[in-house]
């Protein structure tokens, strides 16, 4: 059984909802992700929960083309985390039937984070989401260790890791960590290719993450073995930015070249 292909916002950050619904299905992906809160404030983001038209477009164009939602972006954990400003977000998620959320975690004090986390998961619950915790080396959450230790002592049910082939990369993250995710933890994964020469700052790793990833097979990551250690239904999320390239080609060749480099790495496994 192969998985399903998610286009990810970021890989068209400047097409909204219905419009990252309408690429997806003229470019042969099975579900989208959108972006309804912005990864830093002032940055890019649809916020659905407030647009009440374009969140009624979207679900037309689901409707009409077949095209999921999949997953949600981007629900940041720091000092002042309050659950209960994201519940519109909740409940437009499920009205979306989105199955994900995509969590970033920036408070540096564990303990404090953990606990949040956990009450993040159980907020989620009833509208059927789970929470993925991405870890990335410049937050708090900074490899996949530490991700594992916060969902252990989390441990909800609909708690998760989000394994993004470029941060597991870039964080020096273990292979034997990655076979210790268990399966109910995995709800998707993302993929995209880097070189081998690596940034040496937070500032040029973020920078090559938002803005110059490779499409699977063009670099030095080895995907094939990361995967081989995922299951094989996981969903993939192909979130592969380009500022460069997408001009030149336009998001819709590019939103092709990605999912044909994504299938030519993934099928043959």
């Amino acid at each position: 059984m192969h998985a399903s292909y998610s286009i990810a916002q970021l890989t068209a950050l400047n097409f909204s909802p219905p419009e990252m619904i309408d690429l997806a299905a003229r470019t042969g992906y099975d579900q989208a992700g959108v972006r309804l809160l912005p990864v830093v404030p002032g940055a890019v983001a649809y916020s659905l929960m407030d647009d009440k038209p374009m969140l009624r477009e979207t679900l037309a164009r689901m409707n009409d083309t077949g095209v999921k939602v999949f997953d949600l972006e981007i629900l940041r954990l720091d000092v002042q985390f309050d659950v209960q400003r994201y519940l519109p977000f909740f409940e437009v998620g499920a009205q979306l039937g989105a199955k994900a959320v995509l969590v970033a975690g920036y408070d540096p004090e564990q303990g404090r984070l953990i606990e949040h986390y956990a009450r993040l998961c159980e907020a989620m619950q009833p509208f059927g989401l789970s929470a993925n915790l991405e870890f990335m080396p410049w937050t708090a959450v900074n490899d996949l260790a530490c991700a594992l230790h916060i969902v252990e002592q989390a441990n909800r049910p609909n708690a998760g890791i989000l394994v993004d082939a470029l941060h597991f990369d870039r964080s020096d993250s273990r292979f034997e960590d990655l076979q210790r995710i268990p399966a109910k933890w995995l709800h998707y994964a993302q993929i995209c290719d880097g070189p081998a020469l690596r940034p040496d700052t937070h500032e040029g790793l973020i920078h090559a993450a938002r803005c110059e990833r490779l499409l699977p097979g063009e670099g030095a990551i080895d995907l094939a073995r990361i995967w081989r250690n995922l299951p094989a239904e996981v969903p993939l999320s192909i979130e592969i930015p380009h500022d460069r390239r997408v001009a030149q080609v336009g998001v819709e060749t590019w939103a092709r070249q990605a999912l044909a480099a994504t299938k030519a790495i993934i099928e043959p496994l």
